[in-house]
């Protein structure tokens, strides 16, 4: 995804645009705007001494873009990245609020809550319609805590274990560069998470429980611990790998064999379409693979004191892997197909490339450390 220090000297603009002629005539301009406006035309030798003047390299934006350019992995980079994930991960989690509600309550008492719709039914009947959004707050900060982590650590590690791979390795073994970038964000970003995550089911699935995340995370730690907040998180390391790495595949196979031309000739809008597509079909598969481990994380921080044989033994095998499913795919996949436009809609509105596709060789750590 970064682009090579030629290209990083070239302009967006193509080069017909700028030619003998073009510079010629913005010459003439800057002539005109430097003198008063009484002044006489430039003589032909102005002209002439502008347009051969040496000049230093620069970049032209393209229209999509800012006119502050930021630099591929500088720390403005990993700070936009980092603000990237916030807004991608905790609105959306925010906003779909009422399907996890369910989902969760499905997944404690499949008997009560037998289908997505007799679910809304139940909880509107005896929740009313702000019984729907219990639990919005700790859903906003947990995952937008974990988007920061999760998607500014992953560009972090994939650039740092890219490096240490080196251009050949890296292009050979990217899948696995992207599994071990992913991961490494991933053991980080839920432990940001867990806190928030186990008040959050706890409010949901027990509605006398607590309001909200002031009053639970007390009365969760009062009864649990510090450390119950994070009894779930084992079962929740693994997702964010399935997410990024199938991404990344996804969004590569649909530029190679989908569109019939190099992702730099693809429009802005394009490109995000394509992220939100790589992102949906990333989202099924992810939903698919890491549900046991959904269905694990909701029993746990339901019940006190409840460990991994009582999940089992109380579900079932079989109940790991298919309660609350059908509901969980729709979810997982809308969001993370809306996590990637909206982090990638963020990158190209400060000046980034879109995640995923062919792009050139990021530059070597030394090369950063020397410019």
């Amino acid at each position: 995804m970064a682009f090579s220090d030629k290209s990083s000297r070239q302009s967006l603009i193509p080069s017909y645009l700028y030619s003998s002629t073009s510079t010629k005539a913005m010459a003439v301009e800057r002539i005109l705007q430097a003198r008063p406006t009484t002044a006489v035309s430039p003589s032909v030798s102005d002209v002439e001494a502008v347009a051969v003047a040496p000049r230093k390299a620069f970049v032209v934006p393209s229209p999509a873009e800012s006119g502050r350019k930021i630099e591929m992995y500088s720390p403005a980079f990993y700070a936009a990245c980092t603000a990237g994930g916030i807004l991608s991960c905790g609105l959306t989690h925010m906003a779909v609020t009422p399907l996890d509600l369910v989902k969760c309550n499905m997944q404690i008492d499949p008997t009560k809550y037998k289908s997505i719709t007799s679910g809304f039914g139940i909880l509107l009947k005896e929740q009313g319609v702000r019984g729907f959004f219990r639990g919005w707050v700790p859903t906003l900060l947990g995952y937008s805590a974990q988007g920061a982590c999760k998607f500014g650590f992953y560009e972090f590690f994939k650039k740092y274990y890219s490096d240490i791979a080196g251009p050949e390795y890296a292009a050979k073994y990217k899948t696995l560069i992207y599994l071990a970038g992913s991961a490494s964000a991933e053991v980080i970003a839920d432990i940001a998470l867990c806190p928030f995550e186990a008040v959050k089911v706890r409010v949901q699935t027990q509605p006398g429980f607590a309001r909200g995340l002031s009053d639970g995370l007390p009365k969760f730690v009062r009864s649990e611990g510090a450390l119950g907040l994070y009894k779930g998180i084992v079962p929740l390391w693994g997702h964010t790998m399935m997410k990024f790495a199938s991404f990344e595949t996804i969004v590569e196979m649909i530029y190679k064999y989908g569109i019939p031309r190099p992702k730099d000739q693809c429009s802005k809008e394009l490109q995000l379409g394509v992220s939100f597509a790589g992102g949906y079909v990333a989202g099924v598969f992810c939903a698919i693979v890491s549900h046991p481990a959904d269905n694990l994380v909701s029993f746990l921080n339901n019940a006190k004191g409840a460990t991994v044989g009582d999940a089992v033994k109380k579900i079932g095998m079989l109940g790991l892997f298919t309660r609350g499913l059908p509901l969980r795919i729709v979810m997982i996949g809308t969001l993370t197909g809306a996590q990637w436009g909206i982090y990638d809609a963020f990158k190209v509105s400060v000046g980034l490339p879109t995640t995923g596709g062919v792009a050139p060789a990021a530059p070597a750590a030394t090369e950063l450390a020397k410019a």
